[in-house]
């Protein structure tokens, strides 16, 4: 990376005392980007690069996580992370958002009680239209609770859905194991990314989240802003069909599939992203008055 693509690292303070922490890049107009599960800021580090030649982009570790550490509690409700968007919208003065996953979600919810931007694009909100697996939410609570963080990983992979599809009729005993190896592995690498193991107890703040949220889709009929949905064509189902029914319920709304493109498409290429694509979408959205819909490939 070179010096110019260093960012500066600052803390902003949240209503209730949290410290978020985020990167800045870039010069011109602002743009936070908000995480979804199992990521900090570096996931991002190339879509940011990707967009700082026109803005100044904003990646914030969300609260629980890296940068922005607050112990999970029961009680966590997704104003909190509005809040905290909020204060990073004050402390920047950022116009626009771009949310992936639970955080597309949060992002949402932000525009539904008045955040102060001016456009926003979200890249798959996984809205569960035939009703959420909260029994399997509750186990994972459980299980992290335990130290049981192999298991734990298994448990939010059926809820979530992503990955290999033969990874679905495996027993849960074998995915266990691999989860195990998995972490052990993932104990030794030697890059900048946050640990799994970290990350994985954060998750319940994503959970919760999008429990939270998963009914009220209808709700954010009263958003004003323009918003782009964002998704890929190699993504499962609900998450393309929870696109479709934001399409019709939000007042502006434009969608956009990327051909070739699955859940991870705003991540850094090493994570199986497509950050160059993303950020050229997001770029000609957040610069032009007008963007039409299109398919990009």
């Amino acid at each position: 990376m070179t010096t110019e693509h260093l960012p500066v690292v600052k803390i902003a303070i949240s209503a209730d005392g949290t410290r978020i922490g985020y990167q800045s890049f870039g010069n011109g107009p602002g743009i936070v980007l908000v995480q979804g599960a199992m990521g900090t800021a570096q996931n991002y580090r190339q879509l940011a690069v990707a967009l700082a030649s026109r803005f100044t982009v904003h990646v914030p570790d969300r609260r629980g996580r890296g940068m922005s550490p607050r112990p999970y509690s029961a009680t966590h409700l997704i104003q909190r992370d509005v809040e905290d968007l909020r204060c990073l919208l004050a402390d920047t003065g950022a116009q626009f958002l771009f949310g992936l996953s639970s955080g597309a979600m949060i992002v949402l919810e932000g525009l539904r009680c008045g955040l102060p931007v001016e456009r926003a694009a979200v890249f798959e909100p996984p809205f569960y239209l035939d009703g959420m697996a909260h029994e399997l939410v509750h186990q994972f609570n459980a299980q992290v609770d335990q130290g049981r963080l192999a298991a734990a990983l298994v448990t939010a992979g059926r809820i979530v859905g992503l990955g290999p599809k033969r990874m679905r009729v495996l027993p849960q005993w074998l995915l266990r194991l691999g989860a195990g190896l998995a972490l052990r592995g993932n104990a030794r690498r030697t890059d900048n990314y946050t640990s799994i193991k970290e990350l994985i107890p954060a998750m319940r703040y994503d959970f919760n989240v999008v429990a939270s949220m998963n009914t009220r889709l209808h709700d954010l009929g009263t958003v004003q802003q323009r918003v782009l949905l964002m998704g890929g064509d190699r993504s499962p189902d609900y998450l393309k069909n929870a696109l479709l029914a934001l399409k019709v319920v939000l007042p502006s709304a434009e969608v956009v599939e990327f051909t070739g493109a699955d859940h991870s498409a705003p991540w850094n290429e090493d994570l199986s992203g497509k950050p160059q694509l993303v950020g050229s979408v997001l770029n000609a959205f957040f610069s032009t008055p007008q963007t039409a819909a299109t398919t990009t490939g």
